[in-house]
């Protein structure tokens, strides 16, 4: 019976966690970082969580470097995002329907935001619920600019500093369990993200 670690996939993940942990060491890993954070803040689909968890992985000790790298390029990306929504407000709510393509999804939103505003932000700056919806919506919908940035300040950063902390204080611990169980970690990951996701589509 073929196991996990087996199937294409797996391999390839590995391989890509393999590359990520020898970039991670050079300069050009921190700028990818940031990068990475920037755009998933506004645009792209998949968490920074993925290089922030495999530089920790690489690097403990400078794992709280990474966790300020990947906030910074966040918030950088949340401007951006909120700035799509405030001047390109078609452009916008095309993107939100795009990652929620339920007919009444930016009307859905918007009541999301009345009913829950800062902690609406909040809690998709902290969860899986695609953190770039949340900021072009915070401009589609005029959202006080310095509240919205409190929020993904806020989020962000307890995010990030509690994934680079585990690293940092149990580095040495955690990187043999991770070894061990890269496939099924991968799989829970995958699962959180898809998660994320249909939380956005069901929520009210």
């Amino acid at each position: 019976m073929a196991r996990l670690k087996d199937f294409i996939l797996f391999k390839w993940l590995k391989q890509l966690k393999d590359w990520v942990e020898s970039f991670s060491e050079k300069p050009n890993g921190e700028r990818a970082l940031f990068i990475f954070a920037f755009i998933e803040a506004s645009f792209f689909p998949i968490p920074p969580d993925v290089l922030l968890i495999a530089m920790g992985f690489s690097v403990p000790s400078r794992a709280f470097r990474f966790a300020i790298i990947c906030t910074a390029g966040s918030l950088a990306g949340a401007v951006l995002g909120y700035s799509i929504g405030m001047y390109f407000s078609d452009l916008g709510m095309s993107m939100i329907n795009f990652f929620d393509p339920s007919q009444n999804a930016v009307d859905k939103i918007d009541g999301w935001f009345l009913e829950y505003g800062f902690g609406g932000i909040l809690l998709a700056a902290i969860t899986p619920i695609p953190f770039k919806v949340f900021t072009i919506a915070s401009g589609l919908f005029e959202y006080p600019f310095w509240l919205f940035m409190s929020a993904s300040l806020i989020g962000r950063s307890f995010r990030f500093f509690l994934v680079s902390a585990l690293f940092y204080f149990f580095g040495k611990q955690i990187k043999p369990f991770i070894d061990k169980n890269f496939e099924v970690l991968a799989i829970v990951f995958s699962i959180l993200l898809v998660a994320g996701f249909v939380g956005l589509k069901y929520m009210h």
